[in-house]
């Protein structure tokens, strides 16, 4: 990874009439890194994106990709970037090959020097055995390595993914995954978007958390982690809807942090041998009954949680 910055986001501001899609955000991303914004759904990542892959102009502030302003310079920043959408952007009567070459010739592409793109695409993304079958036929998960395959043709410095593995089975997750850790391994840089903690943790060298708009932290996983210090999580489990509990618990001394999702409710506490005994008390009180308790290592759900009040699956 090189001190040079491949993005720069700065005071970010992005409205449709009365929504504030974003709202101020700026963050850097250093040439040679896999960078994630991690957020919910709705919280202003795609939109972001849609900014620094110039398809989106912004209300106000600036982005500039390899010093190239995204206002000032679009053909110049889309010449430089690969970009994967989150919906699949192929055509399903062609073939792998046959949407590839279409799209290479697309950015210009022509003859030996195409195929040979084509070619190495089809290695990269595991579908040299699949590159004659249909897209029509293809699983989810193949059509997702397609769509990342057609944004590496033109060989970007920069590669953008938004959400690249919603809707997906797991093994293909696994696949898309490893492709994209192998693709910044041979030295492209990475932004990725996700609303999977998981994902964010394993890939990234550095994590933006945005919501509402709002970048709200940034940093490494470590540094991110450390902004819950001390404090322990602990998961548990319901017989009943939480809301008959939920305000007793956020009652219970020690307790910073309560939040709900069915029957399933996410304590953030000091210390949980102090605070548990208080916790099922209040259940008891309120004709509930505890059925599991599991006390978690902090990580980036609790980090959510501890800024936002909710867990990132809300």
């Amino acid at each position: 990874m090189s001190d040079e910055k491949a993005i720069q986001v700065r005071d970010l501001h992005k409205y449709y009439g009365d929504v504030r899609a974003v709202q101020g955000v700026s963050f850097d991303v250093q040439a040679g890194e896999i960078f994630s914004l991690l957020g919910p759904n709705g919280a202003g990542k795609t939109t972001t994106i849609s900014v620094i892959s110039c398809l989106l102009r912004p209300t106000q502030g600036d982005v500039f990709v390899l010093g190239h302003s995204v206002t000032r310079e679009p053909m110049a920043v889309k010449a430089l970037i690969g970009v994967v959408p989150q919906e699949v952007a192929l055509y399903e009567d062609l073939s792998a090959r046959e949407n590839l070459t279409f799209w290479g010739k697309m950015y210009g592409l022509r003859g030996k020097l195409l195929k040979q793109r084509v070619d190495e695409v089809l290695e990269v993304i595991g579908l040299a055995d699949r590159q004659k079958g249909r897209v029509s036929k293809f699983s989810g998960g193949m059509k997702r390595r397609l769509n990342i395959g057609i944004a590496l043709l033109h060989r970007p410095q920069v590669l953008i993914l938004d959400e690249p593995t919603v809707g997906i089975d797991p093994q293909s997750r696994r696949s898309i995954l490893d492709s994209v850790k192998e693709l910044n391994r041979r030295g492209t840089t990475v932004l990725y978007t996700t609303h999977y903690m998981e994902e964010a943790q394993e890939l990234s060298d550095h994590i933006a958390i945005i919501d509402h708009g709002k970048l709200i932290a940034q940093g490494t996983h470590t540094e991110l982690v450390r902004i819950v210090g001390e404090l322990h999580r602990i998961d548990l489990t319901l017989n009943v809807e939480a809301t008959s509990v939920i305000e007793r618990w956020r009652a219970v001394a020690g307790v910073h942090r309560v939040s709900a999702e069915g029957g399933r409710v996410t304590v953030l506490a000091d210390d949980s041998n102090l605070v548990l005994p208080h916790l099922f008390e209040a259940a008891t009180q309120a004709g509930a009954r505890i059925t599991s308790v599991e006390i978690q290592e902090p990580n980036l759900e609790t980090v959510f949680l501890h800024l936002t009040g909710r867990a990132l699956r809300d």
